[in-house]
């Protein structure tokens, strides 16, 4: 990953999260001297930030300087995202993941998809990572397009929390039969 986000030539924030050896159910901060190529973060340091621990993924989304976001596709990260208009590059790892990045790439048209290599735990090979970032965030009518997409999709999301919208309707409908 070091290696693609490096060669992409885009700013990057990354976030790096670290397992426990033999435990696949905790995150915890990051030994950036440990997980990083030497050199990373001095040849990068102009252009990119690499985030040890935990980060509030939503206020990152919000922010205008957000211009893509490599997810793992998980449903409230795939919401977030089209919420603040974020197009995404989809990396599934487990579970509905796979569905959620094939329904946001084929049918939404809101992301970019790698080529994850389900046989082998869901490896992306570094050149394919940053043959994603530079679709999505460079000049490629994929991106383009994708861009466009998200922007339609951010409008549409918050419509329907308005007044007459689909989310409006259903919890007032809910809080109706809720109270009677």
């Amino acid at each position: 990953m070091a290696a693609a986000l490096e060669r992409s030539g885009h700013r990057f924030l990354w976030v790096v999260r670290s397992r426990p050896a033999g435990d696949m159910t905790q995150l915890t901060d990051a030994d950036l001297g440990e997980v990083l190529p030497n050199g990373f973060l001095d040849a990068t340091k102009e252009r990119g930030l690499v985030w040890p621990s935990w980060a509030p993924q939503a206020d990152i989304l919000s922010h205008r300087a957000v211009g893509g976001f490599v997810t793992h596709c998980g449903w409230n990260s795939c919401l977030e995202s089209l919420w603040f208009g974020v197009p995404m590059l989809v990396w599934p790892l487990y579970a509905e993941q796979h569905l959620n990045a094939l329904e946001t790439v084929r049918d939404l048209g809101v992301a970019v998809g790698l080529e994850v290599d389900r046989k082998n735990g869901n490896f992306v090979k570094g050149e394919e990572l940053e043959r994603g970032v530079r679709s999505l965030m460079g000049e490629s009518e994929e991106g383009k397009r994708v861009r466009a997409k998200v922007e339609e999709m951010k409008v549409a999301s918050r419509k329907t929390i308005e007044e007459g919208g689909s989310s409006f309707n259903y919890l007032k409908k809910l809080a109706q039969e809720l109270d009677g």
